[in-house]
């Protein structure tokens, strides 16, 4: 499945707001799964990443299209710049 990384501008935010904000994106993906299990429309919530310095945060999900991913954004009610599509790289996938 392809994975996406969706860019936020979160000016402010503190450590236990943004592990809320990360509950919420995990959340709203686990009920956008249930809901559209039959459709194809699965949304998974992977990781977050914090730039304290931009106030930038960068969230990996996995999802069937980037408007599943946007809804998953939209129903957890965070905001976000940018969603694109993304490919990583672990450190145990390295020989």
């Amino acid at each position: 499945m392809p994975c996406y990384m969706v860019e936020r501008h979160l000016p402010g935010i503190t450590q236990d707001q943004l592990i809320a904000a990360a509950g919420r994106a995990k959340e709203a993906s686990a009920q956008l799964i249930l809901r559209d299990a039959r459709q194809g429309t699965p949304v998974r919530y992977l990781r977050s990443t914090f730039v304290p310095g931009d106030e930038k945060c960068y969230c990996l999900f996995e999802g069937s299209s980037k408007e599943a991913v946007e809804a998953a954004q939209t129903r957890a009610g965070i905001p976000f710049e940018h969603i694109e599509e993304a490919a990583f790289v672990t450190a145990e996938e390295l020989a």
